[in-house]
């Protein structure tokens, strides 16, 4: 599996966008594309929601990833939460998502995320990050590329890649 590129989001132009109701937030019966659910959302519509269409959720860090296991073949987006920079739970939940279920669709850090946080988030399976208002994109993107070799394996490439001299 080949990692994408990282795709930086703009909160003030979100593609995806998340529902809120009179009563608090419940999707809508006749359902449009790229909606952003939370998680208790999804659970409360994922009977009767149709297949195909492109939906999203949103997830805490302390959620246990193979309990969804079984909705990934119908999620587009999956959004990890990072409530504090030094809570790295988000990390694992990628990874796992990645690794374990194959999940081909878009993994989003979001909360916390720091520039220095880039070159783990991408190893870990992120593909998108929406950074914390003070960090900067430009900043990010060259943080992606300080590290051009790992010793370790990630998510993309299982054996460790060396530098060419």
């Amino acid at each position: 599996m080949s990692l994408k590129p990282m795709k930086f989001i703009d909160i003030h132009d979100p593609h995806w966008h998340h529902v809120v109701g009179e009563d608090g937030p419940m999707p809508h019966p006749d359902p449009a594309p790229n909606l952003l659910l939370s998680l208790e959302q999804w659970h409360a519509v994922r009977g009767h929601w149709p297949v195909g269409l492109s939906t999203g959720i949103e997830l805490p860090n302390d959620f246990d990833i193979a309990l969804l296991a079984a909705d990934l073949p119908r999620l587009n987006l999956v959004v990890l939460h990072f409530p504090k920079w030094v809570d790295g739970r988000a990390y694992s939940q990628a990874r796992l998502l990645r690794s374990r279920y194959r999940f081909g669709g878009e993994v989003r850090a979001r909360g916390e995320v720091l520039v220095d946080m880039l070159p783990l988030l991408a190893r870990t399976g992120f593909d998108a990050v929406q950074l914390r208002a003070d960090q900067s994109q430009t900043a990010a993107e060259r943080a992606l590329s300080f590290f051009p070799a790992h010793y370790q394996g990630d998510v993309a490439a299982t054996q460790p890649v060396f530098a060419r001299s």
